[in-house]
């Protein structure tokens, strides 16, 4: 699921950093079996999208920190 749906004009991203973010929500809404979640997928990807904010571009640990907010750790 691409996350452009989810942008709002709170920052510029290239097309490579929009592509490692939906990478990221993929895999964590494959990961937590979020289909048909709509407000989770939402959750989900503004998370996501706050921390590329913050400066992370990596999918993996853009996957990796969501997974461990989720599974109840804290990652810093």
């Amino acid at each position: 699921m691409p996350i452009r749906h989810y942008l709002n004009n709170d920052g510029v991203y290239s097309p490579v950093d929009i592509r490692t973010m939906s990478m990221a929500l993929d895999d964590v809404c494959k990961a937590l079996r979020l289909d048909g979640h709509t407000a989770a997928k939402e959750a989900v990807a503004i998370r996501i999208i706050e921390l590329a904010h913050r400066g992370e571009r990596s999918p993996t640990k853009l996957r990796d920190r969501v997974l461990a907010e989720a599974n109840g750790g804290t990652v810093c």
